[in-house]
């Protein structure tokens, strides 16, 4: 049986930490340093596509014998792409926009290894409906949950379900930021053992 190649994942978010923590494997986590910038005519689901594997080519750049996870979200509501909102008043103002309509989260997920010459790549597409929101019940929940650094300005594994009318999603987690769906059976095809 051939060594199994360490498992990197390209990312500062703790929520993608945890996220691949649930699926018992070792890894370790390395900052890619990469710009996050917008370009222009370009779709959500490319910008997301094209950080998660920025990110990944980035770290594999710094260790070529290892498996790399580099991933990326990028929301949007009609047409427009929705930051992570720094503050309450960020906060308030994306989930009053967010009001009565809905959203979509394009998670973006690439496995790559320079070794093995292996580039996979895979988008999930998240749709999110909210509700109708009073400006009252914006303020209590940002005050309360304070998702200052979440594309939308909330939490969907925390208090932000109550916003929601409903979730239209392949995976679960894809929202909170991985697709671990589609990363298990990637890391299955790339000969990494999962639990």
């Amino acid at each position: 049986m051939s060594p199994v190649a360490p498992l990197i994942l390209a990312s500062t978010s703790r929520y993608r930490r945890e996220l691949l923590g649930r699926l018992g494997v070792e890894f370790t986590v390395v900052a890619p340093g990469i710009a996050e910038d917008h370009r222009a005519s370009e779709s959500p689901a490319d910008r997301a596509l094209r950080l998660a594997t920025a990110k990944a080519q980035a770290v594999a750049a710094r260790h070529p014998g290892a498996l790399i996870v580099g991933s990326d979200q990028v929301a949007s509501c009609a047409g427009r792409v929705l930051d992570k909102p720094g503050d309450a008043a960020g906060c308030r103002a994306q989930l009053a926009a967010l009001s009565g309509h809905a959203a979509q989260f394009y998670t973006a997920c690439v496995l790559l290894s320079g070794r093995a010459a292996l580039h996979l790549a895979h988008i999930d597409t998240t749709s999110v409906v909210f509700r109708a929101l009073s400006a009252e019940e914006i303020a209590r929940y940002v005050e309360r949950e304070q998702p200052y650094e979440c594309a939308g300005g909330f939490k969907a594994e925390g208090l932000g379900v109550v916003l929601f009318e409903c979730i239209e999603s392949q995976d679960p987690t894809a929202l909170i930021g991985l697709p671990l769906i589609w990363l298990a059976g990637a890391l299955r095809a790339a000969g990494h053992p999962l639990p």
